[in-house]
């Protein structure tokens, strides 16, 4: 009974061990072509296409009033009436404040009667000179005292010149107590009311331009270049999109800042945009969009087909013998999921699914190539 269960327990510590040998020693090989060699790699493949490519700039932008002045008075005086409101608009020329003018209309009344008074003067000296020249032919009277006179009739016009020099300036200062607006704009906060006394220094209030207006934003500075060529060849059309809104508003491109920003590397620009509707208010964040060129006739494959990594960017192609090749390429404008590429002829088999298995001069083949027509016909 004893060599039996020995027997037994014998037995089943070999099958055991032989079961571990087999289980440790047997690995799976991948499949292999004839020769030992590994078979072809299957992969699909696309042509490049041709076709024109806009190179589509998109930022953040600012929105900018082309002009904003803040109103002063230019001379020392109240307010004697205000004509607007805030937030109003007026146009060139409206009249806005109004200064107790009391003290100017006094002054060119005085300067005016001045100027009277010099005509006067010179009125008589002139008919003095005329009388002493007739007498003068008759030889009544001296030759010296006919350049008296003339002396006397040069100085007097002089005088009333000047005058009306000084008559003119008072007039000038006059027009200051009529504060009248410098261009079409809306009225900003109003800070004075009628009693105020108001300085140089004193802000009376502000207009801003609204209509046109501009977005201001910056590109990089490798756009430059097309930039200034699609400027060259006409006007280069601007949209911008507001946050809270899918609607879309067009401008055009008017003005490239005339250096580069060297830190950011970034060059400036502004848009300008019609707005009558007012849709763009200053200090407004937007986003604009823009095309600064198009590639004419430009080699596009998908992105998805390109590989880049410390050797450069490149793609795999499909070689004449059915092998990988590497083909070097330079990615010039990405676009949803294709993007503009120069550095093929435009006849290659580029490799888009599969490549992560690839080595340059492996073997492939390509997905659907090899299989057999259908030739079944479909019972009526």
């Amino acid at each position: 009974m004893k060599k039996t269960s020995l027997a037994f327990l014998v037995g089943a510590i070999v099958v055991v061990g032989g079961g571990i040998w087999v289980s440790t020693h047997q690995t799976a090989e991948p499949p292999k072509a004839q020769g030992g060699q590994q078979g072809p790699t299957t992969v699909s493949v696309v042509a490049p296409t041709r076709q024109d490519v806009p190179v589509v700039l998109q930022a953040n932008g600012t929105v900018t009033p082309i002009s904003t002045v803040d109103l002063h008075p230019q001379t020392t005086s109240t307010i004697a009436k205000v004509h607007i409101k805030e937030g109003q608009f007026v146009k060139s020329g409206e009249l806005m404040f109004t200064l107790d003018d009391r003290s100017e209309r006094a002054n060119v009344d005085k300067a005016q009667a001045q100027v009277a008074r010099d005509q006067a003067a010179l009125a008589d000296y002139e008919r003095q000179y005329k009388r002493s020249m007739e007498l003068l032919s008759k030889n009544f009277i001296a030759q010296g005292a006919v350049d008296t006179l003339k002396s006397q009739v040069d100085s007097a016009r002089a005088l009333l010149q000047a005058d009306v020099a000084a008559a003119r300036s008072v007039g000038v200062d006059a027009s200051y107590t009529a504060i009248r607006a410098p261009m079409n704009g809306r009225v900003g906060a109003i800070n004075v009311y009628p009693g105020s006394l108001v300085q140089l220094a004193t802000s009376l209030t502000t207009i801003t331009q609204l209509d046109p207006i501009n977005v201001s934003f910056t590109l990089p500075e490798s756009a430059l270049a097309g930039l200034l060529q699609a400027q060259h060849e006409g006007a280069v059309a601007v949209k911008v999109a507001l946050g809270n809104s899918d609607k879309e508003i067009g401008g055009a491109l008017s003005f490239i800042d005339n250096t580069v920003d060297p830190v950011a590397g970034v060059i400036r620009v502004k848009a300008q945009f019609d707005n009558k509707d007012t849709m763009l208010w200053p200090g407004q964040y937007v986003n604009t969009k823009l095309i600064s060129q198009v590639l004419k006739d430009a080699t596009v494959i998908p992105q998805n087909a390109i590989i880049s990594n410390t050797r450069g960017t490149f793609i795999y192609a499909v070689d004449a013998d059915q092998s990988a090749k590497v083909v070097n390429i330079k990615r010039l404008y990405s676009f949803g999921d294709n993007a503009a590429v120069s550095g093929l002829s435009g006849n290659e088999k580029v490799i888009v699914d599969g490549k992560q298995n690839l080595r340059p001069g492996g073997k492939v083949r390509i997905a659907g190539a090899d299989k057999p027509a259908d030739t079944t016909k479909q019972k009526g």
